[in-house]
């Protein structure tokens, strides 16, 4: 069946299409205040440049992939494997889901929502009551009787004033600083990872390094042991070596203990158990040698580089863009419902009959017009949390830089003091060496072999130290310098959001 409307009911339709019309191509006069970047008053470069760019490295590291600059493919494999099961990745990958979701809501706002609703009752009517008595008399009457209905419904607020949209410019923030976010959250991570590397391989050189002075305390022992039976050295030296064997016995459960809990803390990094890759970190290697920079950039390169500010100057941005959603209560607010269907009480035949059809068109208008108290003070609110976030947006640029500027000086300092402890290890080896040669034939005491011993493990410890740190200066210098994420990405992937949130 064909189904016809009234001459009333159209034009009702096209008023309804011009109201339509006209106010989205009235919206667009936005109020509240354009966001603008802020400008941060940095350094031209940085102080230890100079010195970063003078340290002699076996390796360059590319600040996209700077823990592949160390040269150890265990590392490398398991930053790979932290960036797949971590799980302060996988929140940060959940957050991304909650902001999309709010952006897509407030994309929703500024569209037109629409219902579609048909029903069909059947209904019998009680003849003891009042109104079944009445309509009993009526000659005719039947208890029985049915109804249908189908229509279509659509409603919009149009944003005259713009609060729809700068809610949308918040939500389109909100969401690239939770993308932005994750990449900080990996950069962590693989700093994290890095770090916890290094510790566990410095760890196991150092307990490496006092069992093998244990070792040779060890043979010293025998050798005293062996002087004393046969009546050539007094009791003494026996437990003076005997001391000095226990002293470094002493520092190895410590060692091991730390060394326990760095492989535990290391397993939970990447999202397993502790105790999965225990027997792959068993072996004992090399702690990392810290590679060289490969481009440090300047100190406003920070601002685009590392993705914790990126986060804070989004989140700045939508702070900006919720005054201007707050001032937008001020106004009015206009809204057009529209309603086309049909009704009928008889039967479904008549339906879609002319005489069944039913229209309506609604212009709202909703005007919180004596709330403007409320209002000045949720305008006052945002204003105080969008100075609150460009204060925190400055101050986390430069804390940014101060990170740089202690990485690259403790690397720096670090490493210097690692060539001189190696040059003082050559020198405590040689000057053992001799001592228990002199020793052996009488030239000195034992005193002299222990004092030996003790200045060689202090100096080794120490220099396995050292390394450990300028090992970790460098792991903290690349991420500091926003190293381990493509910069590009944020904007590859949003180049439309990111034309929408500034002006």
């Amino acid at each position: 069946m064909v189904t016809t409307y009234s001459s009333e009911n159209i034009m009702l339709l096209r008023r309804t299409l011009v109201l339509l019309t006209f106010s989205s191509v009235s919206v667009g006069c936005a109020v509240g205040p354009d966001y603008r970047k802020p400008e941060v008053a940095l350094a031209d470069h940085y102080l230890g440049k100079t010195q970063v760019d003078q340290r002699s490295a076996t390796a360059k590291a590319d600040l996209e992939a700077w823990w592949e600059g160390f040269n150890d493919p265990l590392l490398t494999r398991f930053v790979s494997l932290a960036f797949d099961q971590n799980l302060d990745l996988a929140q940060a990958s959940a957050r991304i889901s909650q902001a999309r979701s709010g952006l897509r809501m407030t994309n929703a706002a500024l569209l037109p929502s629409g219902n579609l609703n048909a029903s069909a009752a059947r209904n019998h009517q009680s003849l003891e009551t009042p109104l079944g008595q009445l309509l009993n008399a009526t000659p005719g009457y039947d208890r029985n009787g049915s109804q249908y209905e189908a229509d279509i419904s659509a409603s919009w607020e149009m944003d005259v004033f713009g609060g729809l949209h700068r809610d949308r410019e918040a939500a389109i923030a909100e969401y690239q600083a939770s993308e932005a976010g994750k990449n900080a959250t990996r950069l962590a991570v693989a700093a994290k990872t890095a770090d916890l590397y290094i510790i566990i391989r410095s760890l196991q050189t150092r307990i490496a390094i006092a069992r093998n002075q244990l070792e040779t305390q060890q043979k010293l022992l025998a050798l005293v042991d062996l002087l004393y039976s046969k009546g050539l050295a007094p009791k003494l030296q026996v437990h003076q070596v005997e001391g000095a064997r226990a002293q470094t016995q002493a520092t190895i459960p410590a060692l091991e203990a730390s060394l326990e809990e760095a492989l535990n803390a290391f397993d939970v990094m990447l999202g397993v158990p502790p105790g999965t890759y225990r027997t792959e970190l068993s072996p004992v290697q090399n702690i990392p040698s810290p590679p060289q920079i490969s481009s440090m950039g300047t100190p406003a390169d920070l601002l685009r580089r590392r993705p914790d500010l990126i986060v804070a100057e989004r989140r700045l941005a939508a702070s900006n863009a919720r005054i201007g959603a707050a001032i937008a209560e001020y106004y009015p607010k206009f809204s057009i419902t529209a309603l086309l269907g049909t009704a009928t009480a008889i039967s479904t035949g008549n339906l879609f009959s002319s005489g069944a059809n039913q229209a309506a068109g609604v212009l709202g208008l909703r005007w919180r017009l004596f709330d403007f108290g409320r209002i000045n003070a949720q305008i006052e609110l945002a204003k105080g949390q969008e100075a609150e976030a460009l204060a925190a947006y400055r101050q986390a640029a430069l804390r940014a830089t101060e990170d740089v500027e202690n990485a690259i000086s403790s690397l720096v300092k670090r490493e210097e003091q690692t060539g001189s402890l190696l040059q003082s290890e050559a020198s405590f080896s040689q000057a053992r060496n001799a001592s228990f040669a002199a020793y052996q034939k009488g030239v000195v005491s034992l005193i002299e072999v222990l004092h030996a011993d003790e200045n060689l493990l202090r100096t080794s410890d120490a220099k396995a130290q050292a390394q450990t740190e300028a090992a970790r200066s460098a792991v903290a210098a690349f991420k500091a310098l926003g190293g381990g994420w493509d910069e590009s990405n944020l904007a590859s992937q949003f180049p439309n959001a990111l034309s929408m949130s500034s002006h």
